[in-house]
C-alpha cells in the first residue's frame, strides 16, 4: 500500500503523540536498549488493543543501541546493531527542516503500524536525517541511540522534540495531548510557545509573550529515573550553539533552571500532568523535585507479548479472552495444577537447551534454576548473591543454578566491570553452583529468561528502582519474584504468597542510606537457604500455589491494559 494511503486512515480524529527516545516494537527493529523503550513498545501495543488514538514518534536508530559481545573473562565491547527499514516499514515522501548548528538538516519519517487483533492500529513515525541533501555529519544523527557526546545527544533531543511535532504537523495530524516518555522529547514544549505565542502588547511585557498555560494543557510528562544522572542537562551556551535561541533565554532559564538546561524541569514546568511509574517512585520524584506534584501510575507490561507459547496455550485454553482482559488471571485457580507445571517445564526445557547450547554450562531442568538480567550497572548490584561465594557455595551445592543477562552502558565502566566480577565468579563457583552469563541481551532473550527460570531476582540498591518491569514479566508466566522492596514490588510483594523480599520494608528513613550490601545479601542468603530451596524441592504444592499467586495477584494487575486505562482516564481526558 502507497505510504500516503497508509497514512489517511489516521487523520480522522485528534490523537494523543506519545513520544519517546526509545521503542522496542520488536526484537529485529533495533530501535531500543532496554526496559524505557521496551515499555514504550508495550505501550503502543496496548493502545492499539484498546483502540485508543494514539500516534508515536521515535527515532530510527538505524545502527541501533549496540550488540554485546563478551569475551572469556567477561571483557564487553560493542558492535554496530544494524538493521534495514525497508524491511518493516514505508519512508513518506514529507520532510521537515530543523535548523541545527546555523544550518537546516532534513528529517523525513518512516512509518510502522503497530495492529491488532481487535482492530486497533497505532502509526509509529521513525524520525530519520539520513538524506542526501543533509551533510555526512547530520545524515548520522539518527544513527545510533544515545550514542556520542553531549552534542550529538542534543540533537538528537531537538530532532525527536521539535522535529516530531513538525512531522505532525507536516503530515497532517490533530493532535490534542503530547505525551513525553521521559525528558528527551521535553524541547516539543519549546516548539509549541512558538505557536501559542501571545500578542506581545497584552500581556507581561518583558517575559510571558508565551501561552505557557495553553501549552501546559497539551502536555502530559512521565518521569521514570529516580536518579540524578538520569536526567538530562545541557549548558545553555551548547544550546543556543546547536538549536539557537528559540524563546529569549531569561524565559528559558525560568522554565529550565537558572544554572544548565535541565529537560526534566522543563517538561515540569510546561505540563499540566506529571506522574511517577510507581507509588513509590512518585515519592521520590517529589523529594527529588521539591514544589512539583506528581501523580503516580505504575508501570504494567504487555500481557500477550511477556507470556510464553506454553503458558499462552493454558491459558486460551482455561482463561479465554486473557490477551486482551488480562483481569482474568484472577482466575487461575480454573487451571489444574499439574498442567501449570507441566507448561512451565516446557518452557524450562527451552530455557535450559538455549543455555547450554550457547555457553556448555550443563544445566539441567530439575534444579532450582534463578534469573536475573538487567542493565548492567552499579546501582543494580548483579553481584550481591557473590558477596560470600563460600556461604553460596555451601548453599546452592548442587540445588541451585544461575542464569545472567545484561547490558553496560558503553561509557558505565563500573557496569563493565561488574560484568567482569560476575564472570570471576562464576569460575570461582564451578564445581558447585552451575552459573552463566548470556551475551547480548535483547527482548527475544528476556522472553526465554523470564519465563524458563522457576524464580526472578532483582537486588538494586533502594529507592534506585523507579518501577523494574522485568518481574512484571516473570509474573505473567506464573515465575515468582524474589527482590529488593522497591519499585512495583512494593506494590506488588505479599511475602511468602507471590514471592520474597530481600532486605527491609520500604522507609524514607531507609532511602539512601549506603552500605546494606552486607544485611541484604545476608537476608538473601537466608530466604534462599531456610525457604526458598525447601519449599521448591520438599513442597512441590506450595510452590505451584505461589506460581498461582503471581499470575492471579501479579499479572492481572501490573500490565499495560490497566495502565493505558489509567492514562486515558487521567491524563488524556482533562
Amino acid at each position: 500500500m502507497e505510504p500516503s494511503r497508509i497514512l489517511a486512515e489516521f487523520l480522522r480524529e485528534p490523537k494523543i503523540a506519545y513520544l519517546s527516545m526509545e521503542i522496542g516494537i520488536q526484537n529485529d527493529i533495533h530501535t531500543y536498549s532496554g526496559g524505557l523503550g521496551v515499555l514504550a513498545g508495550d505501550t503502543i501495543r496496548s493502545a492499539a488493543d484498546l483502540k485508543v488514538p494514539m500516534v508515536a514518534v521515535t527515532l530510527i536508530s538505524r545502527k541501533g543501541y549496540f550488540r554485546q559481545v563478551l569475551d572469556a573473562e567477561g571483557n564487553q565491547t560493542e558492535r554496530p546493531a544494524l538493521w534495514q527499514p525497508e524491511k518493516f516499514m514505508d519512508a513518506l515522501p514529507e520532510k521537515v527542516y530543523l535548523e541545527l548548528s546555523g544550518r537546516p538538516v532534513a528529517i523525513r519519517a518512516w512509518i510502522f503500524v503497530q495492529r491488532s487483533v481487535t482492530g486497533g492500529k497505532v502509526p509509529i513515525f521513525f524520525l530519520d536525517t539520513d538524506l542526501p541533501e543533509n551533510t555526512p555529519e547530520d545524515r548520522e544523527l539518527t544513527s545510533y541511540l544515545y550514542g556520542g557526546d553531549d552534542r550529538y545527544r542534543l540533537k538528537q533531543e531537538a530532532i525527536l522534540g521539535i522535529g516530531g511535532v513538525r512531522i505532525l504537523r507536516k503530515l497532517g495530524l490533530d493532535i490534542k495531548k503530547y505525551h513525553m516518555n521521559e525528558g528527551h522529547a521535553s524541547l516539543l514544549t519549546l516548539e509549541l510557545l512558538l505557536e501559542y505565542r501571545k500578542d506581545i502588547e497584552s500581556v507581561w511585557e518583558e517575559d510571558l509573550i508565551w501561552d505557557v498555560d495553553r501549552v501546559k494543557e497539551l502536555c502530559v510528562f512521565t518521569s521514570h529515573t529516580p536518579v540524578e544522572a538520569g536526567h538530562d542537562r545541557f549548558s545553555y551556551e551548547l544550546f543556543r550553539e546547536i538549536v539557537g535561541e528559540v524563546i529569549p533565554l531569561r524565559v528559558l532559564k525560568k522554565l529550565a533552571g537558572p544554572d544548565r538546561l535541565n529537560m526534566t524541569h522543563l517538561a515540569l514546568n510546561l505540563s499540566e500532568y506529571v506522574n511517577g511509574v510507581a507509588k513509590k517512585h512518585r515519592e521520590v520524584s517529589m523529594r527529588m523535585f521539591p514544589g512539583y506534584e506528581f501523580s503516580s501510575i505504575t508501570n504494567g507490561v504487555h500481557s500477550f507479548t511477556w507470556t510464553c507459547d506454553s503458558m499462552r496455550r493454558v491459558y486460551d485454553k482455561y482463561l479465554q479472552g486473557w490477551a486482551n482482559e488480562p483481569e482474568l488471571f484472577v482466575r487461575v485457580g480454573r487451571i489444574p495444577e499439574e498442567e501449570l507445571w507441566g507448561a512451565h517445564m516446557e518452557t524450562k526445557k527451552n530455557l535450559i537447551d538455549y543455555v547450554n547450547a550457547k555457553t556448555g554450562a550443563g544445566m539441567n531442568c530439575d534444579a532450582l534454576t534463578i534469573g536475573y538480567a538487567r542493565r548492567a550497572t552499579a546501582y543494580k548490584r548483579a553481584d550481591l548473591l557473590f558477596r560470600d561465594l563460600e556461604r553460596l557455595a555451601r548453599i546452592g551445592n548442587g540445588k541451585i543454578q544461575l542464569v545472567f543477562a545484561g547490558k553496560a552502558h558503553p561509557k558505565d565502566n563500573p557496569g563493565k566491570m561488574m560484568i567482569k566480577h560476575v564472570f570471576e565468579c562464576i569460575k570461582k563457583l564451578r564445581g558447585s553452583v552451575k552459573a552463566a552469563y548470556l551475551e547480548n541481551y535483547d527482548m527475544e532473550m528476556a522472553l526465554k529468561l523470564i519465563s524458563g527460570v522457576d524464580v526472578w531476582l532483582n537486588t538494586p540498591q533502594r529507592p534506585r528502582e523507579a518501577s523494574g518491569t522485568s518481574g512484571m514479566k516473570a509474573a505473567h508466566n506464573g515465575v515468582p519474584n524474589f527482590s529488593v522492596l522497591d519499585g512495583w514490588w512494593i506494590e506488588g510483594h505479599i511475602e511468602g504468597y507471590t514471592g520474597w523480599s530481600i532486605g527491609p520494608p520500604p522507609s524514607e528513613e531507609m532511602d539512601y542510606i549506603g552500605g546494606r550490601d552486607q544485611q541484604d545479601a545476608e537476608d538473601l542468603y537466608a530466604k534462599l537457604e531456610n525457604i526458598v530451596i525447601p519449599m521448591f524441592y520438599e513442597n512441590r504444592r506450595t510452590w505451584i500455589k505461589m506460581m498461582q499467586n503471581a499470575i492471579g495477584k501479579n499479572a492481572y494487575y501490573f500490565n499495560t491494559h490497566r495502565m493505558m486505562l489509567r492514562y486515558v482516564t487521567e491524563a488524556y481526558i482533562r
